[in-house]
């Protein structure tokens, strides 16, 4: 998928404004990445800007569309590049593109799904299950993304996994599907972390088993095998987050419904 949508996603990636509904962003205070700005409330979608992927396209959801709720930190928002929250958007300036979402990516290649971004710099496991009903207000789909920034501010692995395990099981309740997905490689935080990001992707496994979740497997998508416990270099943009070809693997290797 990747070459094919290469050429498509330059030419959308020039058309694309910068307004768009989302989650907003927090202040990102003890997280484990690079970005952030004051926390917001949670818009529903709305649809100012066609072109925008993380919104919907057309001003009504047309028959068949799926909208797809993404709950995450920053790498559901898409930083250090991209942020569902227009404040950040507008400190990120000049070097803001809208590809560096696996959003972006996942919709440029199944157009009927419509996505919510819902990322939040620096939130933990507990801080992304308090906004579960929030951002799945009307979605058919949630997307449980989360887990490195527990691991960075020092918090318990075991508390992560049971925080995800219970966002698994509160959607399910709510009648969505759910994919869950791997914490990804951590190269900033390498040696120290992997360790624990390793037990806490064995425990996501784990919980996903028991609720009937997919599970993303993002951490091998991005693995350097050269240099396991790594994400290759072409892969990552600050040894944070993924660059925009790094995003593009993540949609790659999404399993939606």
């Amino acid at each position: 998928m990747r070459r094919a949508l290469t050429a498509l996603a330059c030419a959308a990636a020039a058309a694309v404004a910068l307004g768009t509904a989302g989650c907003g962003s927090s202040d990102g205070t003890g997280g484990a990445t690079a970005t952030g700005g004051p926390a917001a409330s949670v818009p529903t979608v709305t649809a100012p800007v066609p072109t925008d992927p993380t919104v919907n396209p057309t001003p009504r959801p047309q028959s068949g569309d799926v909208l797809v709720a993404a709950l995450g930190d920053s790498i559901t928002a898409g930083s250090p590049l991209y942020d569902p929250d227009p404040a950040v958007r507008a400190r990120i300036g000049s070097a803001l593109d809208p590809r560096s979402q696996y959003e972006y990516w996942f919709h440029a290649a199944h157009p009927r799904y419509r996505f919510r971004n819902c990322g939040i710099f620096g939130q933990r496991t507990d801080e992304i299950a308090a906004r579960l009903d929030a951002c799945a207000k009307g979605a058919q789909v949630v997307v449980v993304q989360g887990g490195i920034n527990d691991i960075a501010q020092g918090r318990s692995v075991d508390d992560a996994a049971r925080n995800l395990r219970g966002t698994y099981v509160a959607a399910r309740r709510l009648g969505l599907k759910v994919v869950a997905v791997e914490v990804l490689p951590w190269n900033n935080g390498y040696p120290r972390a992997a360790p624990l990001i390793a037990k806490l992707n064995g425990l996501i496994h784990a919980a996903a088993a028991a609720e009937g979740v997919p599970v993303a497997p993002w951490f091998r998508a991005l693995e350097d095998p050269q240099a396991p416990g790594r994400m290759a270099k072409a892969l990552t943009i600050d040894g944070d987050h993924p660059s925009v070809a790094g995003y593009e693997r993540l949609a790659d290797a999404l399993p939606l419904p």
